[in-house]
């Protein structure tokens, strides 16, 4: 994870990129943000499950792949992006996750069927809460995960991205910052709900 972070780091860096930037052929096709969104996922089930989860490109033509090197479990992903509101515009960032979740949903239950959906939220849109969107969640899902990633705050010493699923069954959806040194050499995930 450690190599991949390092890099990840030019296009974390130039955040142009996970938003505009062209796929990778090496990595089926795979976008910057896309790696980016499932390195999050992949470090935060690490930390907090003491796993040993990597990523890879999907040979059949998805996002990627989750994989667990321990029990070879996979989970096959699926990425969608809330993009920047444009100068003057504005729109309530729940909404945004919302539509951007029904967006390929709509595509229906082959399509969705046993794949994680994650949602790259760069509209700066305001606040948002992760119990009232996955209250909000259509049924039926038909996919069988949902995470929201998305960059919180970029100070002197690091990059803080929050990483959340939009799961309410255990009470409060799960929400983790990310922090990544300023280096790319290092990075800690904390459960902030």
């Amino acid at each position: 994870m450690a190599v991949a972070l390092k890099e990840l780091e030019p296009f974390i860096r130039n955040g142009e990129h996970l938003q505009t930037g062209r796929p990778f052929k090496k990595l089926g096709r795979m976008l910057s943000r896309e790696i980016l969104a499932n390195w999050l996922l992949c470090v935060t089930f690490n930390a907090i499950e003491d796993r040993d989860l990597t990523f890879s490109s999907d040979p059949v033509g998805g996002d990627g792949i989750i994989c667990d090197s321990a029990s070879g479990e996979t989970w096959p992903t699926e990425h969608v992006m809330v993009p920047r509101l444009r100068p003057g515009e504005t729109a309530d960032a729940e909404t945004l996750i919302l539509e951007a979740i029904e967006h390929k949903r709509s595509k229906g239950a082959a399509y969705a069927t046993g794949k994680t959906l994650v949602v790259f939220l760069e509209a700066g849109a305001g606040i948002w809460y992760p119990n009232r969107v996955a209250k909000q969640l259509p049924d039926p899902l038909l996919f069988a995960a949902i995470w929201v990633v998305g960059l919180q705050v970029v100070d002197a010493d690091e990059y803080i991205y929050n990483v959340t699923c939009l799961d309410i069954s255990g009470g409060d959806a799960p929400a983790f910052h990310v922090r990544i040194g300023k280096d790319f050499d290092t990075w800690t995930v904390k459960r902030i709900q």
